[in-house]
């Protein structure tokens, strides 16, 4: 059964995994090939109440079918600058609920694993899998809320289909740690 309606919003049981799959079909409609997006996610209510000229410019009027949680793209993360330590320097507000990121990565299945060359640098290892005849594009979406509730949604290239998308809250474990750091206070 798809997650995804004909009209094309998706028909997820729980908000946060309707934003996953919402964020996800938002970075399908974009096509491969790019760079990972952060997005905050607000309580839809809250922004309409508190930021009405906000969730107008977002298109979020009165409509009382909206999604629980809105997803709202964060500005560019800077190229070049390695993930986690750029996760390490975000700090949230109040008003976000939550937050996602999308991101593409090179996977191997875990057949593959025995078969790594031992020694081989960050690089090294990065070259390898890139050349490795098993290898797959997927595209990671993984949202974390204050509260410790976490989704993902994996998309492979070859299989790139609204009807083909694996969601699950333990799908990228350490992307999800890497998140849920970003509303630890000091």
């Amino acid at each position: 059964m798809s997650n995804v309606s004909p009209s094309g919003p998706p028909m997820a049981a729980g908000p946060l995994t309707r934003a996953v799959l919402e964020i996800d079909e938002y970075a399908s409609g974009l096509g491969w090939d790019q760079p990972a997006r952060l997005f905050a996610l607000v309580d839809t209510a809250r922004l309409r109440s508190q930021e009405p000229a906000l969730a107008a410019q977002l298109g979020l009027g009165s409509d009382e079918a909206a999604a629980p949680l809105t997803p709202i793209e964060q500005d560019e993360i800077p190229a070049g600058r390695p993930l986690d330590e750029f996760l390490g320097t975000i700090a949230w507000p109040d008003a976000v609920a939550g937050c996602a990121l999308t991101v593409e990565r090179l996977m191997l299945p875990p057949s593959a694993e025995a078969s790594v060359p031992e020694g081989l640098d960050e690089a090294g290892l990065a070259k390898w899998v890139a050349a490795h005849p098993d290898r797959q594009e997927v595209r990671m979406t993984v949202a974390v809320l204050r509260d410790g509730a976490r989704e993902s949604a994996l998309r492979l290239r070859e299989k790139d289909s609204p009807t083909e998308v694996l969601t699950g809250a333990d799908l990228v474990p350490g992307l999800a740690e890497a998140l849920a750091a970003t509303f630890e206070s000091d």
